[in-house]
């Protein structure tokens, strides 16, 4: 690239933050136009920090999104790590995106308005602690206003970390093809005394309104900088954890309860066909690893049963990403308390997976 081009380029790591369950992936997958992040209805369906990179071409920019996990009071070991990696994420960031899912914040203006009277948002702090995996904040038993309440902490939560930065920070209201248009401005009025966002915009990724607009806000803020990847690259991910997080994400949709946030997915064995083969297939080899052995029994389901659905959905979707047939092999173990292992943690991030397998590799030249 020429010097003069090279100038003119504009690039930046945008991070986006929001609580859980707010369409961060979605939005990700929307942006980049590629199935860059697992999404589910689920929430804390994001473990680890993925980017997403989308090219530019009037004017040339390339950005890097950088997709984080919902952003919730960490309870135990695996939440910690992800909050760490929201950190992470934010450390290397020239803009970020709070994302609020408009639905949501409807909904709870609505039992604000019953409950305490249109008391400042920031003020409502009676609420405390993270909701449990795989649930809201507080339980169907529970009255609205200890819902509202706990719901308002885990938002300030949110909020805390955002003003903090020094940044361009953008307010993003997902889901707003769910919302009546004449509701989002006394949303916008409500949320905007949050923070000093550099600009608020509705979207909705389903229906990509609002997207273009996103884009060319997020242009006009970055600064003038180099391409951090190739033109034709869409994610840093390497293969082996984009294979482990659609198994994750068949898990997550094909079993309920507590059975999807108590597990975790490992990669053993993948093998690429060779060069040329007339009928390429990819060999893959995967533990699914759970807490306790009742979810072991559900996960593998009478005669095998379960651990077939998983493996069939999660094995149509690889074959997409991989481009050849899969032959995928499953298997699931017991690792009691996993979640509050700081060891076993650290083991899934794909970067200390890829440090491990290199050792392998070296061990077995030398």
């Amino acid at each position: 690239m020429e010097a003069g081009a090279k100038s003119r380029l504009k690039s930046g790591f945008v991070a986006i933050l929001g609580r859980p369950n707010v369409g961060k992936s979605t939005l990700l997958n929307a942006l980049t136009g590629e199935k860059v992040a697992i999404v589910t209805a689920k929430p804390q369906t994001t473990r680890n920090r993925i980017a997403g990179v989308v090219e530019v071409a009037h004017p040339a920019a390339q950005i890097v999104f950088l997709d984080t996990p919902g952003v919730h009071k960490p309870g135990t070991q695996l939440d910690r790590r992800m909050l760490q990696e929201v950190y992470e994420a934010l450390e290397t960031r020239d803009l970020v995106l709070v994302l609020i899912d408009a639905t949501r914040r409807v909904k709870l203006a609505d039992v604000d308005s019953q409950v305490s009277k249109a008391r400042p948002f920031d003020k409502l702090r009676a609420g405390s602690g993270a909701p449990a995996p795989g649930s809201e904040a507080g339980s169907e038993a529970e009255p609205d206003h200890k819902k509202m309440s706990a719901w308002a902490s885990e938002d300030e939560f949110l909020f805390s970390l955002v003003r903090k930065l020094d940044c361009p920070v953008f307010l993003v209201l997902t889901k707003i093809d769910l919302v009546k248009k004449d509701q989002l401005l006394p949303l916008i009025d409500a949320l905007s005394g949050q923070h000093n966002f550099a600009a608020v915009i509705p979207v909705s990724a389903r229906k990509r309104d609002g997207l273009d607009l996103l884009v060319r806000k997020i242009v006009d803020a970055l600064p003038a900088g180099q391409r951090y990847f190739p033109k034709d690259q869409y994610t840093d991910q390497p293969m082996r954890f984009m294979v482990a997080e659609l198994i994750r994400e068949s898990i997550l949709i094909e079993t309920g309860e507590e059975v999807p946030y108590a597990s975790a997915v490992v990669i053993e064995r993948f093998e690429e066909p060779q060069p040329n083969a007339k009928n390429p297939l990819t060999r893959i080899s995967a533990a699914i690893y759970c807490e306790r052995g009742g979810q072991k029994a559900i996960l593998i389901g009478k005669g095998g049963s379960k651990l077939k659905e998983i493996g069939a959905g999660a094995r149509r979707k690889i074959e997409s990403l991989v481009g050849t047939r899969v032959y995928l092999e499953l298997h699931v173990i017991v690792e009691p308390g996993w979640r509050e292992s700081k060891a076993f943690v650290e083991s899934l991030d794909w970067r200390n997976q890829l440090e491990k397998l290199a050792g392998e590799q070296a061990d077995e030249e030398s």
